[in-house]
């Protein structure tokens, strides 16, 4: 499945629910979400019968996201259909890991393939502050969890927050040394929530090699990835900079995304959606309205125009 620019379309992105346990200030408001009828979210019959389609159309990555995937009812089960459906050759899952030592072992157990954990400090009073209250041993708990069970390799995803995390660059770095552990750094996006805080606290990752100079850029095994990786010395992990502000990755993009509510996203920094889920409902041939959305992606996306999407990234997708 190509697009109208002649790009590989394999990477389908599932929110499985907006909701979360946690109130991240750049992507939720303090008070939460107003919750949506269960009625006009994805059920896991509909989710299976949408991967279908996206799998018969060459769709062979999936990753499941959220809000927080790991508290919507039934996510073992969602988790073991998609996996058994021949095509998908990587199932992995984006969470913030406070449930993971719970739900680790069943994860794996189904055909989870690996995890990318969600944390923008290693000090436990900054994770309770920018968290709103969560609890940081929750999170090590889970991805101690999750190495041992063999989600791996495991991703830690870090947004990086001007006068909050950016003293901490080195020591998520040191993460990689002796573990088999990559680290990602990510620019802070304007979506949402974080649009004002974008123009006061954003930092460019440019800082992580002026803090680090001794990183080595390693080759991009992956075109499509947003990441470009480095390494220290003799390191066993890697160190990702994703720059979607600073040097935009659009021209490889192969990615969509799903939200909970059956809505076809075809770029994250776009408010263009098209409904799945009232078409899936209505009888409707998806597999053409999928084929004919794909020719709408569009070639890149436009921060520099200040149209930022509205919705929080838990509304989306991550």
């Amino acid at each position: 499945m190509k697009d109208a620019f002649g790009r590989k379309i394999n990477y389908l992105r599932i929110s499985v629910t907006d909701l979360c346990n946690l109130r991240c200030k750049y992507c939720m408001p303090e008070e939460g979400i107003s919750k949506v009828h269960h009625e006009d979210v994805l059920s896991i019959e509909e989710i299976e019968e949408i991967v279908k389609v996206f799998v018969s159309l060459g769709v062979n990555k999936i990753r499941i996201t959220g809000g927080e995937p790991l508290v919507r009812n039934g996510i073992i089960e969602i988790v073991r259909r998609i996996g058994n459906l021949d095509g998908v050759q990587d199932l992995a899952m984006t969470t913030n890991g406070v449930l993971l030592k719970k739900y680790a072992q069943d994860l794996k157990s189904v055909g989870l393939n690996r995890v990318n954990i969600s944390l923008d400090t290693l000090n436990e009073e900054k994770y309770a502050y920018i968290t709103r209250g969560g609890k940081l041993k929750n999170v090590l708990d889970g991805i101690e969890t999750a190495r041992k069970v063999g989600l791996t390799p495991i991703k830690i995803n870090i947004v990086l927050i001007g006068g909050f995390n950016e003293d901490e660059i080195e020591d998520f770095i040191m993460l990689t040394k002796k573990e088999d552990i990559d680290v990602r750094f990510i620019e802070l996006m304007p979506i949402g929530e974080s649009i004002k805080l974008e123009s006061e606290y954003y930092v460019s990752n440019q800082l992580i090699l002026d803090k680090v100079p001794e990183l080595i850029k390693v080759e991009r095994e992956d075109i499509s990835s947003p990441a470009v990786y480095y390494k220290l010395p003799n390191s066993k992990g890697k160190v990702g900079i994703i720059n979607p502000i600073s040097c935009k990755f659009c021209e490889y993009c192969n990615r969509i995304r799903l939200t909970a509510q059956g809505k076809l996203k075809l770029c994250l920094h776009s408010n263009e959606e098209i409904d799945l889920k009232a078409s899936l409902r209505n009888g409707e041939d998806i597999k053409e309205i999928i084929l004919e959305s794909i020719n709408q992606k569009p070639e890149s996306h436009n921060l520099e125009s200040g149209k930022y999407v509205s919705k929080n990234m838990n509304q989306i997708g991550g």
